[in-house]
């Protein structure tokens, strides 16, 4: 007869009814344990989005030249001094027209251009002055010359209002002499002049012609002295205002 007491103990198991919330909760915590440890594992780079910028390019536009400053009739403008001028590499594209050895000496109305950058838009008064700078060393080097700034001579008549320190010159468009005339350039000289002779008058009066005559609204020049006659002009009846 088996002794109640050594009997085997019955495991009784007792289970509790879940409620249907529980194990949504229950599930939802799995799936979030499960998916967690998969996004960190992979990662992937995203583009970063970059701002681009092309670099601006400067342009600058220049027409063909023209002493535009000073376009009406009886305007006169001065002579510009290069020790004041800009000397940056921009500017208006002009030239200069000078003298060369032997060909000049031979002929006296052949001249030939050099290259120039004006830093004003009063192209042509720059260029004059230029031209009585004369050439560079190294231009001289090569056979150019011009006599315009050694024929000078004196003090300017042209400083007012000041009483020194005028200019060699000015330049009048549209007016030959104190008469309108469009497409006409008047240079009229601010110092006395002192002539070598016939060939140096002809020689200058080649190379102020050529040179303001590259400009598109020049088409005659006029070039009188200081005492307001006609440069050059063996006559003494003042033949270029005719």
């Amino acid at each position: 007869m088996t002794d109640p007491q050594n009997a085997p103990a019955t495991l009784t198991l007792a289970f509790r009814p879940v409620p249907l919330s529980e194990k949504i909760i229950g599930t939802v915590l799995l799936l979030v344990v499960l998916v967690l440890p998969a996004c960190g594992s992979s990662p992937t780079n995203t583009p970063t989005p970059t701002a681009t910028s092309s670099a601006a390019t400067p342009t600058s536009t220049t027409s063909a030249p023209q002493q535009t400053a000073t376009s009406e009739p009886g305007a006169t403008t001065t002579a510009i001094s290069p020790s004041s001028t800009a000397t940056s590499l921009s500017g208006y594209p002009i030239q200069v027209y000078f003298s060369k050895f032997p060909d000049s000496l031979n002929n006296f109305n052949t001249v030939f251009p050099v290259n120039r950058l004006s830093p004003t838009m009063a192209v042509a008064t720059f260029a004059i002055q230029l031209l009585i700078a004369g050439p560079t060393l190294s231009e001289r080097g090569a056979g150019y010359f011009s006599e315009f700034n050694s024929i000078l001579t004196g003090p300017s008549s042209c400083s007012a209002p000041y009483p020194t320190d005028g200019p060699d010159f000015t330049l009048t468009l549209n007016m030959k002499g104190s008469t309108p005339a469009q497409g006409t350039a008047t240079l009229r000289l601010c110092r006395a002049t002192s002539s070598p002779g016939i060939g140096a008058d002809a020689r200058i009066l080649a190379e102020i012609n050529a040179t303001l005559k590259q400009f598109s609204n020049i088409k005659n020049v006029v070039i009188l002295t200081q005492a307001g006659h006609c440069f050059a002009d063996e006559s003494g009846q003042d033949r270029c205002l005719k």
